[in-house]
């Protein structure tokens, strides 16, 4: 138990920012496995529509872990790789779907 008023404060701050950055850790997780969803579906059937919704479940994704990194919540270096990871599944599915297309972007 805290002995002194600030210690008292410092245990009821902790506790506030806990739940905070509780709160964007599980937003950007079910985010991204709303995308990964996604993503199978896409894989799945490939028609336009489900590429919207992969790059609307991207767009939504990338931007709370822009939140979360702006606010402290995840580090920079952890943001970018989950952006990353996100942005490679999509590639891989593209590539395995259409692998002309990426033979010929690379000459």
């Amino acid at each position: 138990m805290a002995n002194s008023k600030s210690a008292l404060k410092r245990i009821n701050i902790a506790e506030r920012n806990r739940v905070r950055n509780k709160t964007y850790k599980s937003a950007v997780k079910t985010l991204m496995k709303k995308y990964f969803a996604a993503v199978d579906e896409y894989a799945q059937q490939k028609t336009p529509e489900s590429l919207e919704q992969v790059k609307s479940r991207m767009a939504d994704a990338y931007s709370k872990i822009d939140k979360a990194v702006k606010r402290g919540v995840l580090h920079s270096n952890n943001g970018a790789r989950k952006k990353s990871n996100l942005a490679r599944s999509l590639k891989r599915v593209d590539s395995q779907l259409n692998p002309s297309a990426e033979e010929s972007t690379a000459s």
